[in-house]
């Protein structure tokens, strides 16, 4: 397959990371230099980073519906410093371009956390997680055209490296999003992010556990099981709706489109790619099959016309 163009980079294939998807340290330290001679994919796309530190949500986390993943993991980072201090030079080793992906609750808080990204030449791009709740409203950044067209007009002065605005699918119209994502100075925008989700505690029929069979509450107090409530749902489950969404995308845009959501092998990639993506990323396969990115852009390339 022929280099891909995106953004002024240059990529060897159109396959890379769904944020948050792919620990390239954990990969380092189980697959030791291979990693950087077989890296999966043809950009690498960090987990998303906060201007101060988080633990992330309480466990447990994950929880397994059938075709896809429920995550609760709560985004757990070092902060900007120290992803700065510790983490980017280990990232700056792998042999493709760096996306290092954030988040704020506000565009100062942004605006932060992309000026320091900005000043670094070991990060190629950087990728705007707009799923984030605004302190002031409650909705998420990325759920209102108008506000996000502000936020990332706001932003963008801050930058001179692509901005990527990854969209949030929890919104009336991923379509008019996307354009205002554009119109807001953004040189791409990505999607689909998860699906808000929610899984309840295993039982026995009718009864909770520990509660006693003649309560007349029981049947109606089961817990839910994640620790923050609810999740992100990932995963073959919403293919069909993150193709639907990238389509929506692509025909309000002039910007190039990723494509993500449920994809597991090259046909899935090229649908995405059908209608209208440039880039497809890889994330829930590649917790069953490390390997998935590789072999999607081989596959890919195999049956390129």
């Amino acid at each position: 397959m022929s280099p891909v163009e995106f953004c002024g980079l240059t990529l060897a294939h159109p396959v890379i990371n769904g944020s948050g998807t792919f620990d390239a340290s954990a990969a380092r330290r189980a697959f030791g230099a291979a990693l950087d001679a077989e890296l999966p994919f043809a950009a690498y796309v960090s987990k998303t980073i906060t201007l101060r530190s988080r633990a992330g949500n309480p466990p447990p986390r994950l929880w397994e519906v059938p075709g896809g993943l429920i995550n609760s993991i709560g985004l757990p980072n070092r902060g900007l410093d120290g992803y700065l201090a510790e983490d980017l030079s280990e990232l700056a080793r792998l042999p493709v371009p760096l996306v290092t992906n954030v988040m704020g609750s506000t565009a100062a808080e942004i605006a932060q956390l992309v000026q320091a990204c900005d000043a670094r030449d070991e990060i190629a791009a950087v990728e705007l997680n707009v799923s984030c709740p605004n302190v002031q409203t409650g909705l998420d950044i990325g759920a209102d055209p108008g506000q996000l067209e502000a936020v990332v007009r706001a932003v963008r002065p801050h930058t001179g490296k692509p901005l990527i605005v990854k969209l949030t699918p929890n919104t009336a119209d991923v379509g008019a999003c996307a354009r205002a994502a554009q119109e807001g100075g953004a040189d791409a925008v990505s999607l689909i992010n998860t699906l808000r989700a929610m899984a309840l505690a295993p039982h026995a029929p009718g009864l909770v556990p520990g509660a006693s069979a003649s309560a007349p509450s029981a049947v109606n107090s089961r817990r839910r099981w994640l620790g923050g409530a609810t999740g992100g749902l990932s995963g073959p489950a919403i293919r069909a709706i993150a193709l639907a969404q990238v389509a929506a995308a692509a025909e309000r845009v002039e910007i190039p489109v990723i494509g993500m959501g449920g994809v597991q092998n090259a046909t899935h990639a090229r649908d995405l790619l059908d209608v209208g993506a440039t880039l497809v990323a890889v994330g829930t396969e590649s917790f069953r099959d490390p390997l998935a990115g590789a072999r999607i852009a081989r596959d890919l390339a195999a049956t390129a016309d």
